[in-house]
């Protein structure tokens, strides 16, 4: 007999919620971003955007380049101490020796020009996202890609 349970989230929801939470470990002072990788609905790979392994952050030096030159949102990713949490999960992967292909992405913004590069040589097929982000190179690549995307609406 099959049970019917209302109040579950979907996988979208329960990837995304979980992105949320991965956000958090997030060290950066403008945003927190988290990302999640899955693929046949199992995580494979977490990431969240802050200064590479050993690295200091941006608080401890110095402040964030990005405010310090007031350098547009969307503009200019490269001047940044911090690497980006969609960027973090595909490294993370590679490091463990866990492919991606064919998998799912869930970040809770919309991802850079940069990151999706990444995405798109990686092979994921579907990305998730929440909010925004103004970067119109990246609309251009992932259209031109066919990478399913999909903006989750949440409460």
């Amino acid at each position: 007999m099959k049970h019917v349970v209302d109040d579950r989230p979907t996988w979208d929801e329960y990837f995304m919620e979980i992105a949320d939470v991965v956000a958090k470990r997030s060290n950066c002072v403008s945003r927190k971003v988290g990302a999640v990788i899955t693929v046949d609905n199992q995580i494979v790979s977490t990431g969240y955007n802050g200064a590479p392994k050993g690295l200091h952050h941006c608080v401890d030096a110095g402040g964030c380049l990005r405010k310090l030159n007031k350098i547009e949102s969307g503009t200019r990713q490269e001047v940044c101490r911090a690497a980006h949490a969609e960027q973090n999960a595909i490294i993370s992967a590679a490091v463990k020796g866990v492919s991606i292909k064919g998998g799912t992405i869930y970040t809770n913004t919309y991802p850079c020009s940069i990151c999706t590069r990444m995405i798109i040589n990686a092979e994921i097929k579907k990305i998730v996202y929440d909010s925004d982000y103004s970067d119109p190179l990246a609309k251009e690549m992932l259209d031109e890609s066919g990478i399913k995307v999909l903006r989750l609406k949440r409460k």
